[in-house]
């Protein structure tokens, strides 16, 4: 199908990239958000998010008629044909995902359409959503206009999101009205995707059950780093040799400070409560939440170990959002990590490409430095934890020289230790043994100059 009219609900990282990739396949779109300042900040080509590839997709979209902004529903909803409800929905005090956007939405949809609807479903929502949403609409329609709840779940991930809407690995829809899915799936027919058509509930549950087995597996090799670590093996030739096997795979299997984000971190403790509230015990899902918070303070035990105390040493990091290419610092790493740092004393100095202006905002007594060469500068430890391409391309042999104690604590295990220890760095990888050997003396802060904002 060509040429619909769609509104999409929401202009976050899900319905922005939805929005403009549908026009870019020849739809009429218009998107709404209840933030005025975003929707203005649209109109003027200002991209709320730093996605690679979207900003030159919303303005050739915006220019050529198929894309438009608005905070009023009844702009957006009247004559149209679909609409995505692609809006947030936070972990709540118990782990469970807050539903009050998405029926907020749902009701003025409701209120504001003028003939049949299909409204689908593209926000990550507890399993019996779809039911909750029908309920809604029905209840405000009162019986006068029609409409169809499908599920469609997302499967986008940050950094890549553009490319993966337009080159799915499935198209999964879930209705009680087959008919209606079937309409939907046309939206996607141009991709040529393996399409998934089930029921509603079950098409929630394949977006929790991916996202939560994405997350064990990568915690499932964080555990398996921290075991080499003490027993003399190295993760990266395990991982590798794991990966081989066909049954398994290599991705995800890179050993690291864990996985944050919008996504993992939330999906999994939700699907961890559903569970729990339905007479389940889902101890799987807690302990892959456990080993990821694990991940993390072994940061801060390599570097206790190796420098002895933290108090008044200067840590510098390099990468805040919790992937490359993004700026996207929810549930990231580098965060909590930071404020294991600051917990203990220490001087924490910060740069990444993309995050900065997000870290000033969520960051406190952290220095902000203009490129790594300055984070290293005075440094008793340099921790690596976003794994951008930049990263890979300093002149290490400058930065090492620059830096009151060579550590280098490489969270992402971007490195050769070989390599690195060449440079004379102390070097720590994330499931590396450091092996048997007496600890270097540390030099003192004195006379080193740490700015404090």
């Amino acid at each position: 199908m060509t040429l619909a009219r769609i509104a999409v609900i929401g202009a976050g990282y899900v319905g922005l990239v939805t929005g403009a990739c549908f026009a870019e396949l020849g739809n009429q779109v218009i998107c709404l958000d209840i933030d005025a300042a975003k929707i203005e900040g649209l109109k003027r080509g200002v991209i709320p998010i730093y996605e690679p590839g979207l900003e030159e997709l919303v303005k050739a979209n915006v220019q050529r008629g198929r894309l438009a902004f608005t905070t009023s529903y009844d702009e957006a909803i009247p004559g149209t044909q679909f609409a995505f409800i692609a809006v947030n929905t936070p972990s709540g005090a118990e782990g469970e995902a807050d539903m009050t956007y998405a029926r907020k939405a749902a009701e003025s949809i409701a209120q504001a359409a003028t003939g049949h609807v299909i409204i689908v479903n593209k926000s990550t929502m507890p399993i019996g959503s779809g039911d909750q949403i029908a309920g809604i609409v029905a209840r405000y329609t009162d019986g006068t206009r029609s409409f169809s709840v499908v599920s469609n779940p997302e499967f986008l991930r940050e950094g890549s999101a553009v490319s993966d809407f337009m080159h799915p690995d499935r198209i999964v829809l879930g209705s009680t009205d087959r008919e209606a899915a079937e309409v939907v799936s046309g939206l996607y027919a141009t991709l040529g995707a393996p399409l998934i058509i089930t029921d509603l509930r079950t098409a929630e549950m394949i977006k929790y059950a991916s996202n939560a087995f994405l997350a064990t597996k990568i915690s499932f090799i964080n555990e398996i780093a921290s075991i080499c670590e003490q027993l003399g093996a190295d993760v990266s030739e395990v991982a590798r040799g794991m990966g081989l096997d066909k049954r398994i795979g290599p991705q995800f299997l890179n050993a690291g400070v864990g996985w944050g984000g919008s996504c993992f971190p939330k999906d999994v403790r939700a699907l961890a409560y559903m569970a729990a509230v339905n007479g389940c015990h889902p101890q799987l899902l807690r302990a892959v939440m456990e080993i990821n918070r694990d991940a993390r303070r072994s940061v801060l035990l390599k570097a206790r170990a190796e420098l002895g105390t933290l108090n008044e040493r200067v840590i510098g990091v390099l990468g805040l959002a919790f992937k490359p290419n993004t700026d996207d610092l929810r549930e990231a790493p580098a965060i909590e990590i930071i404020h294991l740092f600051q917990n203990e004393g220490a001087y924490v100095r910060v740069y990444d490409p993309a995050a900065m202006e997000k870290g000033r905002a969520m960051l406190r007594n952290v220095e902000f430095a203009p490129s790594p060469a300055a984070v290293a500068e005075g440094a008793h430890a340099l921790v690596v934890l976003t794994e951008w391409d930049e990263f890979r391309r300093l002149d290490f042999a400058a930065i090492r020289a620059s830096m009151a104690y060579p550590l280098l604590i490489d969270g992402r295990n971007m490195y050769s230790p070989a390599a690195m220890a060449e440079l004379g760095f102390v070097y720590r990888g994330m499931g590396l043994s450091a092996g048997k050997r007496p600890l270097q003396a540390v030099p003192r802060l004195d006379g080193v100059a740490v700015a404090r904002t």
